[in-house]
């Protein structure tokens, strides 16, 4: 078995694991938007493979995209409901939760990967790559923030 194989088990199981104790109303309320940014980050995924933003050295899964949905299934959409949860009405907080969170998986995490031979970035560069995540957050807070306008959250 692959050195990183584990990781990559624990890194999309751990999160899913602390779903029931996110509530079921605030599931509900913010899982259209996370859904949403969700598909946003397959389509960048489908950018960034043509263009080799970043690279997977071994391939779990035969499709491309399947490498990037084990970190956007586990990790991405459970953090961003929990982030959601504890910050949301509170932008300043949640930006800063946000670039806090993304610059530790942009110049850590991004370490890590390439050390158990997962993955690395190629032709974007880290401040590039942050720059994305945070755009995203930003769009998230966004399309909550309309849906919430709007009266069509189920709380």
């Amino acid at each position: 078995m692959k050195k990183y194989k584990p990781y990559l088990a624990m890194a999309l199981i751990l999160p899913i694991l602390t779903l029931p104790f996110l509530g079921r109303s605030t599931f509900k309320r913010f899982y259209p938007s996370v859904l949403f940014i969700c598909s946003i980050v397959l389509l960048e995924s489908i950018v960034a493979y043509k263009r080799v933003w970043w690279w997977f050295y071994n391939k779990i899964m035969p499709k491309p995209i399947s490498d990037m949905f084990l970190i956007i299934a586990g990790p991405f959409f459970v953090g961003s409901l929990w982030i959601l949860k504890f910050t949301y009405g509170k932008f300043k907080r949640y930006l800063a939760i946000n670039f806090i969170i993304d610059t530790i998986f942009v110049y850590i995490i991004i370490n890590l990967f390439k050390k158990i031979g997962y993955g690395s970035l190629v032709r974007i560069k880290r401040y590039q790559f942050l720059s994305l995540f945070l755009l995203k957050a930003i769009l998230l807070s966004m399309f909550q923030f309309v849906r919430e306008k709007r009266g069509t959250v189920l709380r």
